[in-house]
C-alpha cells in the first residue's frame, strides 16, 4: 500500500518543479473536499522544506498516513540516524500544546506499530512557522520515542543538524527496508468507527500479519454469506465469536459499513443493546462529522450530524420496540447484533414488556423476536450475530443459547452459519441441547467466524488467557502465562494504595493514550476510598472528552462499572478491587452487598455474572493495568483484612510486581 501522497528522495525532491510536486500531492486527495487553506499549506511546506533539506541526504514524504488514527501526518523526513514526524502549523506564532501531542501522537503511533520505526530515533518536531526561535530539549519518552521538539520556518534546518549529531554512532536508517516493514495498526473501536465512517476500508486500519486472524478474512466470509442469500434469496443467520478485544465489533461494523447500499436497497443496521457502547460511537462520529464538515468549509450541526450517525448504529431496544410497533419487514435486510449473548431471555423481556410497555401477551425472548422481525422479508435477509464468550454480566441476559432454540421448530427455511470455536469452547454454550439443534438443522460450521487474537491488548496477545487462568483458580498455569507472555510486553502492577495508582497511569501513559479507573459494580465498599460505584458517569464524555475535563476519565475521579465499559476500551487502567470477589482459603469467594454487609452468592448464573464483570474489568486496557486492592479494616465488619489481604497476596503470588 503507498502510504503517503508523495515521496522520493531529498536530492530529487529538491530539483523537482514546486508545482508537480503539488499536482502529485492533491492528485491523491479529493478535490471536491480541497480547501484553499489546505492547498496554500502544502504550497508553504514544500518551499519550507526545499530551504530546509539542501544539505541533507535521506527521503521526503508528505501525507503519511498513520493506519490507526485514520489520519495523515504532514511530512516524515529520514536522515541519517533519524526519522523526524514534522507536523506544521502555517501561519502560527506560538507552539500550541494540542499540537505538540499531535505531533507525538503520530510519532507514538509509529513506535508502537510500524515495525520499521522500532528501535529507531524517532524525533517529532511541530514548525510554527512564524514563532520565535526556542532551545529545545531532548527528552525521551519510550523506548527511542523522544518528547516533540519545536522550530520555525528559518531555523527548521538548524534543527534537524543539531539532532543529527546529537545522535550520531546511532544505526542508520534503511529506507527501503523501513518503507516495506509490516503496519501493525490496532485502533480503538472509536478510531476504527470514525475510520470506517469514512468509508476506509477494514484492511487499511487492522492487522493483517501473520500473528493475528485477520479481521478481513472473516468480513470477507460474512460478505459471501450475505451475497449468497441475496443472490438466492434465503434468510441466514450467522454467529461469529472472538476473545475479548478481538475486533468482534470492529468486525460488525464493518459489515455495517460495506453493505448500507442504498442504490441497490441494501440496508445495513449495527445494533447493541450495550447503551455506553452506542451513545459513546454515536457521540464520536458526530463530532467527527461536525469537525471534517468545519475543515472543509463547510457547515453540519451537531443535531443533523447525530440524525445521520443514527441510521448506523441504533440501540437493539429501540429497533425491537420500533418492530412491535410497526409489523412490516423493517428497512434493514442486514442486521448486526453486537454482543448478541446479552439479549433478553423469554422472562426478562415478558416482564419489561408487561411492566414498561403495558404489553401483557409479549412471551418471547429476544432473540426470537428479533429473528421473526428479520423473518417479516419475503424474499432475502442475513442477521449477523457477535458473540462473546463467558461476557454475560447481567440478570437475563440469555446468552449464545437463546438465538439457537427457535430454530428447532421455527424458520425452516433458514440457513445457519457458526463459528467452529461453539462447539469447542465451554464460554459459548452451556446448553448441549443448543448443539443438537445445529446438528438437526445442518447448520455450517466455518473457522473463519472465529476471531482468535486480541487485538486490544496489542502488547500481549495472551492477556486473555492469563485473566481465564486467574479466574479458573490455575495458580501454576496463570504465573506461567505471566512469565513469558506477559510480564516482558504488558505492564502489570498492584498496589494498595489508590495515589500510587493514579501516579502509575500518569507517569506511564504517553500524549493522549488514555486512561481510567474501573470497578465492579458490586464494589460498593470501595467509597470509603472516593470511589462510588454507585455514581453514574456520563460515558461519552468519560470516554471523549480531553485532560481538560473534570468528569474525562483521564482525572481518575469518576469510576466506570463493566456496564459502562464493555465493548469500550483505555490504553491503560486502574482495576480497583473490592470485597464481591476475593481470594480466602486457596479459592475465590463471591459476595454480593445488600443493606449493611456482604451475604455469600449460592446461585451458579449470579456467580458466573460476578466472574464476567472481572473478566470485563481486566480485559479494557490496550497496554497495562495497575490492580488497586484497598486494606481492609477490622473495626469495619464491612471491610474485614481477609477479604483484601488474600487477593492481594494472590497477585502477588503470581509474580505481579506492587508498586
Amino acid at each position: 500500500m503507498n502510504r503517503a501522497y508523495y515521496s522520493n528522495f531529498i536530492n530529487d525532491f529538491i530539483v523537482e518543479n514546486n508545482d508537480k510536486i503539488y499536482g502529485k500531492i492533491s492528485g491523491n486527495y479529493d478535490l471536491n473536499k480541497l480547501t484553499i487553506q489546505q492547498s496554500n499549506a502544502w504550497k508553504s511546506q514544500i518551499q519550507i522544506l526545499k530551504q530546509t533539506v539542501l544539505n541533507f541526504n535521506g527521503i521526503v514524504y508528505f501525507e503519511f498516513t498513520i493506519p490507526r488514527m485514520g489520519k495523515r501526518v504532514d511530512n516524515i523526513l529520514i536522515i541519517d540516524n533519524c526519522i523526524f514526524v514534522l507536523e506544521f502549523k502555517i501561519g502560527s506564532n506560538g507552539y500550541d500544546k494540542y499540537a505538540k501531542d499531535q505531533a507525538f501522537d503520530y510519532g507514538l503511533d509509529l513506535n508502537n506499530f510500524h515495525e520499521g520505526s522500532h528501535n529507531k530515533i524517532v524525533i517529532p518536531i511541530l514548525i510554527a512557522d512564524k514563532a520565535s526561535n526556542v532551545n529545545n530539549v531532548y527528552k525521551k519518552s519510550l523506548d527511542n520515542l523522544y518528547e516533540t521538539i519545536v522550530a520555525n520556518e528559518n531555523n527548521l534546518s538548524e534543527v534537524i543538524s543539531e539532532t543529527i549529531v546529537k545522535f550520531k554512532g546511532v544505526e542508520i536508517v534503511n529506507v527501503e527496508a523501513w518503507e516495506n516493514s509490516i503496519y501493525k495498526p490496532t485502533p480503538t473501536i472509536i478510531e476504527a468507527a470514525t475510520a470506517l465512517y469514512k468509508k476506509h476500508n477494514v484492511s487499511e486500519i487492522s492487522r493483517s500479519d501473520s500473528g493475528a486472524e485477520n479481521l478481513s478474512v472473516t468480513s470477507e466470509c460474512i460478505s459471501e454469506i450475505i451475497d449468497y442469500s441475496k443472490n438466492k434469496s434465503r434468510k441466514s443467520i450467522c454467529f461469529i465469536t472472538g476473545v475479548p478485544g478481538a475486533g468482534k465489533t470492529l468486525a460488525g461494523l464493518n459489515i455495517a459499513n460495506l453493505r448500507s447500499n442504498y442504490e441497490e436497497e441494501e440496508h445495513a443496521v449495527f445494533l447493541s443493546g450495550n447503551g455506553p457502547l452506542v451513545d459513546v460511537l454515536r457521540e464520536a462520529l458526530a463530532r467527527d462529522k461536525v469537525k471534517s464538515a468545519k475543515e472543509e468549509n463547510s457547515i453540519i450541526t451537531k443535531s443533523s450530524a447525530k440524525s445521520h450517525v443514527k441510521s448506523f448504529i441504533q440501540n437493539i431496544h429501540h429497533f425491537r420496540d420500533a418492530s412491535i410497533k410497526d409489523e412490516k419487514a423493517p428497512i434493514e435486510k442486514v442486521t448486526i447484533f453486537d454482543e448478541a449473548q446479552r439479549a433478553w431471555t423469554k422472562e426478562q423481556a415478558s416482564n419489561f414488556m408487561k411492566r414498561n410497555k403495558g404489553i401483557s401477551d409479549f412471551n418471547r425472548s429476544e432473540p426470537e423476536f428479533l429473528i421473526e422481525v428479520m423473518d417479516r422479508h419475503k424474499d432475502w435477509c442475513t442477521i449477523v450475530c457477535l458473540i462473546g464468550g463467558g461476557q454475560e454480566i447481567n440478570t437475563g441476559e440469555a446468552g449464545l443459547e437463546e438465538w439457537i432454540r427457535p430454530f428447532y421448530d421455527k424458520f425452516e427455511d433458514w440457513d445457519i452459519y457458526y463459528s467452529s470455536k461453539i462447539v469447542e469452547d465451554e464460554n459459548y454454550i452451556k446448553d448441549k441441547d443448543a448443539l443438537d439443534i445445529l446438528n438437526k438443522r445442518k447448520a455450517i460450521m466455518k473457522d473463519e467466524l472465529h476471531l482468535s487474537i486480541s487485538l486490544r491488548s496489542f502488547r500481549s496477545a495472551q492477556l486473555s488467557n492469563f485473566i481465564q487462568e486467574i479466574i479458573n483458580n490455575n495458580v501454576e498455569n496463570a504465573k506461567e502465562v505471566y512469565e513469558h507472555f506477559i510480564k516482558k510486553d504488558y505492564p502489570i502492577k498492584i498496589t494498595r494504595d489508590l495515589d500510587k495508582a493514579r501516579n502509575w497511569l500518569k507517569e506511564t501513559s504517553k500524549g493522549s493514550e488514555r486512561i481510567g479507573v474501573v470497578a465492579s459494580s458490586g464494589g460498593i465498599r470501595l467509597r470509603p476510598f472516593g470511589l462510588n460505584v454507585k455514581a453514574k458517569i456520563d460515558a461519552p464524555i468519560w470516554f471523549l472528552n480531553d485532560s481538560n475535563d473534570i468528569r474525562s476519565s483521564y482525572f481518575l475521579e469518576e469510576v466506570a462499572t463493566e456496564f459502562d465499559i464493555q465493548g469500550l476500551e483505555l490504553d491503560w487502567t486502574c482495576v480497583a478491587w473490592d470485597g464481591d470477589l476475593f481470594y480466602h482459603g486457596s479459592q475465590w469467594n463471591y459476595r454480593k452487598f445488600k443493606g449493611t454487609k456482604w451475604q455469600n452468592i449460592n446461585s451458579p448464573e449470579i456467580v458466573n455474572y460476578l466472574i464476567n464483570s472481572y473478566r470485563v474489568l481486566l480485559t479494557r486496557a490496550r497496554q497495562g493495568m495497575v490492580i488497586y486492592i484497598p486494606f481492609g479494616n477490622n473495626e469495619d465488619i464491612t471491610r474485614p483484612e481477609f477479604m483484601y489481604d488474600g487477593t492481594f497476596d494472590f497477585f502477588k503470588s503470581l509474580g505481579i510486581e506492587e508498586i
